[in-house]
């Protein structure tokens, strides 16, 4: 194996135009690959909160930390990598076709997932689901037979547990 795993940065930052621009930029520039990227406003809405996932060996975290920090946009870094324990999230919103028969299979899977239908149509039920890569995946694997009409994904956000990591 090469090292290469996924890292998730978590970034309080600056909250005025250009900051996800000059971060993204900044990235990308220098050869990192964002694998996925979320931001918002915080409880203070002076700052932003991001959270970044990118794939690579322990030597390209150590790099994009550096860089990040060279930003002056950037006021904390909490890197997810040695953290022990933390909760990350993801959202998504699937539109899953229902042909003639799959509405109830359909909507017992996004029962036993802990979904919601948040739309529905003759054709298709929209689902919305939350949680960790690996249950998202699942029930997309489920729900892939039936047909995906359309599907959003918000990527990864991640906190620590606890009195770790940051406030703002």
């Amino acid at each position: 194996m090469d090292g290469t795993k996924q890292h998730i940065l978590s970034l309080l930052v600056e909250n005025h135009p250009g900051v996800l621009a000059r971060v993204a930029g900044h990235l990308s520039g220098r050869g990192f690959n964002i694998d996925s990227l979320a931001v918002g406003e915080t409880r203070d809405p002076q700052f932003s909160r991001m959270t970044i996932v990118l794939s690579g060996d322990d030597r390209v975290l150590e790099q994009c930390n550096k860089q990040l920090n060279r930003l002056v946009e950037v006021v904390k870094i909490n890197d997810f990598s040695n953290v022990p324990d933390f909760i990350d999230r993801e959202l998504i919103l699937v539109k899953v076709d229902t042909g003639r028969t799959g509405r109830r299979d359909i909507m017992e899977l996004a029962e036993i997932f802990r979904a919601r239908i948040v739309d529905t149509s003759p054709k298709s039920l929209t689902v919305e689901l939350t949680g960790t890569p690996d249950k998202i995946n699942a029930f997309l694997d489920l729900v892939k037979p039936f047909g995906i009409k359309e599907l959003v994904r918000t990527g990864r956000i991640a906190m620590a547990r606890g009195g770790q990591g940051f406030t703002e």
